[in-house]
């Protein structure tokens, strides 16, 4: 018998570090590919978008609309819009919970931060903070940076209600949080507030570059904490967390804004508004290594791991068939087998055609008898000494590659009056 089986290897699960940069002037958001530092895709959005957050599993990406009420959901997969939410006007800033099940949007114009329930894209509540929000950071709490009061308003994640309100420097903008402290850049007088995370109370003020935008924490690597200066003129601040001291300045692009640290520290991503480019930082080295075109007023940027879907392995059926080879004359006349034993004939095929250059094994109760290359026909042959049993079977096996799904097939012979029977099937 042949028993011929096709297979479709389920596809396998790997993982791509992205960078999702908003710009603001071009209404669309452009997909920077780590490894490679190169855009990999351009995504239209809502009206002069800002803020952008990506959710833990990587799985979709949230982006603020500031000329607007919307924030538009992106599927990772698609690199489309796969939703569009209704929040408050003037929608800034967007940070996502670490369990991934909400996502806080500052409402500027309306002074309010919206809460949105990533698994039905809802929002389910709506806080009142203070004038103008717009930086936000989710940590143990919510971090909310008001520009228009000079404070920043602590939301309480299990009640969604305010519970404090901490006076900082002038116009803060971008705020970032480690498990200790909540980092807060105070735009008019170039320092950035470390707000204690257990007390709420500011445990130092440093000194940075000019009109501070920007700050990410990263939570690696020394744990530095990264602050762009917009008009140094465009610099990013290097501020050891542990000492809360400038420990490098480094140039970058004009006028830069977002900033965002991949999960192992190595490198740091800062937006240039002013030149429509990515500034890619060597976090060992403190300097520029890349630089990457984007779209026009590239504004915020995001980093996630984000799961990348192989394409199924082609299907492939494995044919094979075990044949008497020819009779010959002996020397006294009489009929004898060639080599006295059988050929093994395999066909490796998909969709009906031919696949060649495969390997093809063949084995006997699980001991292996040669292995053959299938040729441009699909067809590997491994010659084998005939089996006198009373049924003997052969299995032809393709363990599949990167493109092709494994396959196997078995032939059975079966001995009627010393001669092998045809093969079955």
């Amino acid at each position: 018998m042949i028993v011929p089986l096709a297979s479709a290897t389920p596809a396998a699960a790997q993982a791509r570090t992205l960078a999702y940069v908003t710009n603001a002037f071009s209404g669309t958001v452009s997909v920077i590919d780590t490894a490679t530092n190169t855009v990999t895709a351009t995504i239209p959005v809502g009206s002069r978008p800002e803020g952008v957050a990506v959710t833990p599993d990587g799985t979709r990406v949230y982006v603020a609309n500031s000329d607007g009420t919307t924030v538009s959901v992106i599927s990772t997969a698609s690199n489309a819009v796969t939703a569009t939410i209704t929040v408050g006007r003037g929608p800034r800033g967007v940070a996502i919970t670490p369990d991934g099940t909400r996502a806080y949007v500052t409402n500027s114009i309306s002074g309010t931060v919206s809460v949105i329930s990533t698994a039905t894209n809802t929002v389910t509540a709506t806080v009142s903070v203070g004038m103008a929000p717009r930086g936000v950071a989710v940590g143990s709490s919510v971090y909310v940076a008001n520009p228009g009061s000079n404070t920043v308003s602590v939301i309480d994640i299990a009640s969604n209600t305010v519970t404090a309100t901490i006076d900082v420097g002038t116009f803060p903008q971008g705020v970032a949080v480690n498990p200790d402290s909540a980092y807060v850049t105070n735009t008019n007088d170039g320092t950035v507030s470390v707000i204690d995370a257990a007390g709420n109370g500011i445990a130092a003020t440093i000194p940075v570059g000019s009109s501070p935008l920007g700050v990410a924490a990263a939570l690696v690597g020394g744990a530095n904490v990264y602050v762009t200066n917009a008009t140094s003129p465009g610099t990013v601040s290097v501020i050891n967390s542990a000492s809360n001291t400038v420990t490098a300045t480094i140039p970058v692009g004009s006028l830069p804004q977002g900033v965002a640290v991949i999960p192992d520290a190595s490198r740091v991503y800062v937006t240039n508004v002013g030149s429509d480019t990515v500034s890619v930082i060597d976090s060992a080295a403190n300097a520029v290594t890349a630089t990457v075109n984007v779209g026009d007023g590239p504004v915020a940027v995001a980093i996630g791991t984000i799961p990348v879907l192989e394409q199924p392995r082609i299907a492939t059926t494995l044919t094979l068939k075990a044949e008497e080879k020819k009779k010959e004359k002996g020397q006294d006349g009489r009929g004898v087998m060639a080599g006295g034993g059988l050929a093994l004939k395999a066909r490796l095929t998909t969709g009906g055609e031919p696949v060649d250059g495969k390997p093809i094994e063949f084995t006997t109760d699980s001991v292996s008898l040669c292995t053959d290359t299938t040729d441009s026909r699909g067809h590997a042959f491994c010659k084998v000494p005939r089996r006198y049993d009373d049924e003997a079977c052969y299995t032809a096996t393709f363990a599949g590659d990167a493109t092709h799904g494994p396959s196997t097939a078995t032939a059975c012979t079966r001995n009627h009056h010393g001669r092998p029977a045809p093969a079955v099937g």
